[in-house]
């Protein structure tokens, strides 16, 4: 399997798993509405090392364009393969809210609140301020990178690794994920939003594509200063 490949199929079942746990908890008449908060974080934790599991071995498993650009300013990953990477992973993003729709097909007819039905795509703030949400992106995505980092500088038993790094994205999202819903992936949330926009889903309201900068930008600074942080104070 190529890494594009990869990042495809990898982004893709992240997706899947992720999205279709908020879907399973906001729709109605599914078995696992309201359910609730931990039920979703926890979810998405292990959206996240199922999908590093899947294909780790073939990328290195970033499904983060924030994580991938990361990577490359602070020399762990080569620049001319930074757009391949970013590029699946959009397409695996995209293609995994597709298969979210799909699976909850009869679900969003029976939803008459748009906004959860755009939560289920992608993030939105509890309370819309620019530079809180700005600033909570950024911090939520400067904990990822320097958590996978110092993650990875840990000897662990074989195979260990993902599921650590899925405690990670767990303990992100209980701590940190409150004031806008933890993106920290631009990929995670700009590859569903235009699949929100796209699709015919039944009783949708806008995207709301004035928000939608913000879950792109914020994990991207949060990213970078995360791994400088991690090579100036932990490399020496």
């Amino acid at each position: 399997m190529t890494p594009f490949l990869a990042e495809i199929i990898g982004t893709m079942i992240l997706i899947i798993l992720g999205n279709g746990v908020v879907a399973g908890v906001l729709l109605k008449k599914s078995k696992a509405e309201n359910s609730g908060w931990i039920v979703i974080t926890a979810g998405w934790g292990l959206a996240v090392a199922i999908a590093a599991y899947a294909v780790g071995g073939f990328s290195g498993a970033h499904l983060n364009p924030a994580l991938t650009i990361a990577l490359a300013t602070i020399g762990n990953f080569p620049w001319s393969d930074v757009p391949t990477y970013i590029l699946a992973q959009f397409i695996g993003a995209f293609l995994g809210s597709v298969i979210v729709w799909l699976h909850y097909l009869p679900h969003w007819q029976e939803t008459p609140d748009q906004a959860a039905k755009l939560g289920i795509f992608c993030t939105g703030p509890g309370i819309r301020n620019t530079v809180g949400n700005l600033l909570s992106e950024v911090i939520g995505t400067f904990i990822l990178v320097l958590g996978i980092l110092a993650i990875g500088a840990n000897k662990f038993a074989d195979g260990m690794n993902p599921f650590v790094v899925g405690l990670l994205i767990l303990a992100i999202g209980l701590s940190l994920g409150g004031p806008t819903g933890y993106a920290i992936n631009p990929a995670r949330d700009l590859g569903p939003r235009i699949a929100h926009a796209v699709l015919p889903i039944a009783g949708k309201g806008h995207s709301d594509w004035g928000y939608a900068w913000i879950p792109v930008v914020g994990p991207i600074i949060g990213g970078v200063l995360g791994a400088v942080f991690y090579a100036t104070f932990f490399l020496g």
